[in-house]
């Protein structure tokens, strides 16, 4: 009979250095990057608080990775979840090595450098007074800025094909 066991980890911290985007020989991407959590308590000697701070290797691959080194800068407040993973290598001049990283599988940007992160209702409510100024909302500029990107790409005259708009049908 085999026992299951289970290697889960959930970190919200801030990046303490801009992620490092690499690509394997073969093609994979590869990104790590160091998260920094931190806790306080109160001392039940002196009374005082206390803080402890600690610091997290990460390392996502494939298309997280990509998005990682895109989307990522130092200080950005993030949520990655994925496993805790220990290495061991030689170096070149013979020590052995060994690192704990935690690989993830699911990352969130909770705000940005300038701290910023809006909630779904200031953003409702930032749309709403754009659109009785008859102006574009940030989300609007941005997804345009997105499309932009997409469609910089040129296609041949000739070589492009007629595709059905199903943008209606998206459930979301």
């Amino acid at each position: 009979m085999s026992v299951r066991s289970l290697n889960k980890v959930m970190l919200i911290g801030n990046l303490t250095r801009d992620p490092n985007l690499r690509f394997t020989p073969n093609g994979t991407a590869v990104c790590s990057f160091g998260l920094a959590t931190n806790r306080s308590w109160t001392s039940s000697d002196s009374g005082e608080k206390q803080e402890r701070v600690d610091f997290h290797n990460v390392v996502a691959w494939g298309k997280l990775a990509e998005i990682c080194g895109q989307l990522l800068h130092k200080g950005d407040k993030t949520y990655v979840e994925g496993r805790i993973q220990t290495r061991d290598w030689k170096t070149e001049d013979g020590a052995e090595r060994r690192i704990t990283e935690i690989v993830i599988d699911n990352m969130m940007l909770l705000s940005s450098r300038n701290g910023y992160s809006a909630s779904a209702d200031e953003e409702e409510e930032e749309d709403k007074e754009v659109k009785t100024k008859g102006q574009k909302s940030k989300k609007e500029v941005a997804d345009e800025a997105i499309a932009d990107e997409v469609v910089s790409e040129e296609i041949p005259e000739g070589e492009a094909e007629d595709v059905e708009d199903v943008s209606d049908d998206i459930p979301f």
